[in-house]
């Protein structure tokens, strides 16, 4: 699949999210969205403009998993990111990429190459 041209991040650390939104506009992406809660994110999964979601494993508390499964309901493409790496994620999602926080712009690149 080629790079995403509108990707709706889900992140509820500000910081974290102020810096994934620079990363992907210097890679050329369109910010769809930030969201930062379960709730705001469970409703953009079933009905956002975007081609595919950087979900934060853990959103206040709240784990992002159901949001996960509405994407994937729809088809559209999302990846993980986390300070656990893999092991944040359940086994059902294991096939989807993980982005180990803190990253760089090129690890999330190529992470986004990999949905």
């Amino acid at each position: 699949m080629a790079v995403p041209r509108r990707i709706l991040i889900v992140e509820d650390e500000a910081l974290v999210s102020i810096l994934i939104e620079d990363a992907l506009t210097d890679l050329g992406i369109e910010v769809a969205g930030v969201v930062g809660t379960l709730e705001e994110a469970l409703a953009h999964a079933e009905e956002g403009n975007f081609d595919c979601a950087i979900l934060d494993v853990h959103i206040r508390g709240k784990e992002v998993f159901p949001v996960a499964e509405a994407l994937a309901a729809r088809g559209v493409p999302f990846l993980f990111a986390t300070g656990y790496g893999e092991s944040g994620v359940p086994e059902k999602f294991r096939e989807r990429p993980v982005l180990q926080k803190p990253f760089m712009a090129r690890e999330l690149e190529r992470a986004l190459a990999k949905v």
